[in-house]
């Protein structure tokens, strides 16, 4: 049994850009409404799931809701008895959901699965959530003088590049430009109505309209806080042969999955010591490479791919990373324009985090409904013409789990 295929038969994602506090909706809605959605997408009866996963990051901190893995069987008649779980990896919570759907069916011990996943993020006022989300650094640790954790730690890696190659202030706001206008294709993207400036490094006004929140981190430079889900029915083969009139989105290609330690600055100094690659997170290049492994492919099988840009220094890091360019040469790609829909690799088409939303256990999920909509051609206002296989990387923390999937075309099954 080991070794059988994997399909998305079918997923959904919810409206990126609602409040859902000020709708009055809490984790049992949420979990409701995308469980609901995710089921009918795929034309599939709750009764007939034979396993659940759920990706969520801090819901007992933003909602003092634990225990979410039963919360599908709370809200959803037809999931009760049905085995379930909750993952939590930081940003990378809802792909390590999908992780372990993949390896339950790949067992042989089911043959469907539902992961879900889902976050609540704006019940609290902004400057709380942001030491919320702080929990997934190392406490206690690093960061203690920073008022926002995370735009902190990712100037940091912007000053790693700046260290070792040089670094042009100018394709980070290029980068965030690019997501914003990808999102206004998006019907479900977080900013898709937002009137965003033009984002020019150095420009006399730019202190004004797009201030500094932490080192080199500005406004524009950073993902948003988002409550919404997103969720995808995974089937085996057998499923499909049982159900000959099941059309699959999309079929799973490949994965990698990389775990390292918790701190930014071991990872920095560790790599800067010990990586004669060149690399500023050498197993951030491992996972993309171990995807590519299993799908049996490399970057230029690639038609796209979603990429976790909670800032832009961490998609200027995938862009060298995924192989794009050489290691520090991400700048070349964005002023070849290779990362915009039509160009040799799009990259977030849908927006990404800065422009779609970052609901943080749900954004690995999210990159995975992305990808299966490229590819299966339903991908609507940004649709890249022609995509056929597509990627997703995405970061937990401070890249501390990292994951990437290959997905390809279910077209001709």
């Amino acid at each position: 049994m080991i070794g059988r295929d994997v399909w998305i038969l079918g997923a959904h994602q919810s409206d990126f850009s609602r409040n859902l506090t000020r709708e009055g909706i809490d984790f049992a809605g949420l979990t409701a409404e995308v469980v609901t959605s995710t089921l009918q997408a795929s034309r599939i009866d709750a009764a007939d799931i034979g396993v659940v996963h759920v990706g969520n990051a801090f819901g007992e901190l933003f909602a003092a809701q634990g225990h979410l893995g039963a919360m599908p069987a709370t809200v959803v008649d037809g999931l009760w008895d049905t085995p379930s779980s909750r993952h939590e990896a930081a940003c990378a919570s809802g792909s390590i959901a999908v992780l372990a759907a993949i390896a339950d069916l790949r067992s042989g011990a089911y043959e469907t699965a539902l992961v879900v996943g889902v976050e609540l993020e704006k019940t609290v006022p902004g400057d709380i959530a942001a030491q919320h989300l702080g929990a997934a650094a190392w406490t206690g640790h690093e960061g203690q003088g920073a008022t926002f954790m995370w735009p902190f730690m990712f100037s940091e890696v912007a000053d790693e590049y700046d260290r070792r190659y040089g670094i042009d202030e100018g394709h980070l706001r290029a980068i965030a430009t690019i997501n914003f206008a990808n999102a206004r294709r998006n019907p479900n993207a977080q900013t898709r109505d937002w009137t965003v400036p033009e984002l020019i490094a150095g420009d006399s006004l730019e202190d004004q309209v797009n201030p500094i929140v932490e080192g080199r981190i500005r406004r524009f430079d950073c993902s948003q806080m988002t409550d919404g889900g997103a969720g995808v029915v995974l089937v085996t083969d057998d499923y499909l042969r049982e159900h000959p009139g099941a059309k699959p989105l999309a079929r799973i290609e490949g994965w990698g999955h990389r775990t390292v330690g918790l701190g930014m600055r071991q990872k920095l100094d560790r790599s800067s010591r010990d990586s004669p690659s060149g690399y500023v997170m050498p197993h951030v290049r491992g996972a993309v490479l171990d995807a590519f492994y299993r799908a049996h492919l490399t970057l230029d099988d690639l038609d796209g791919i979603e990429v976790h840009d909670c800032f832009t220094p961490s998609e200027y890091l995938a862009i060298d990373h995924i192989g794009l360019t050489g290691p520090g040469e991400s700048w070349k790609a964005i002023e070849n324009g290779e990362i915009e829909i039509g160009g040799r690799l799009p990259i977030n088409p849908s927006g990404g985090l800065i422009g779609g939303g970052h609901p943080v256990g749900a954004s690995g999920v999210r990159m995975l409904v992305d990808a299966a909509k490229q590819v299966s051609d339903t991908a609507g206002d940004y649709q890249v013409d022609g995509a056929n296989t597509f990627g997703t990387l995405n970061f937990g923390g401070s890249t501390a789990t990292t994951v990437s999937f290959v997905v390809g075309s279910a077209r001709e099954v």
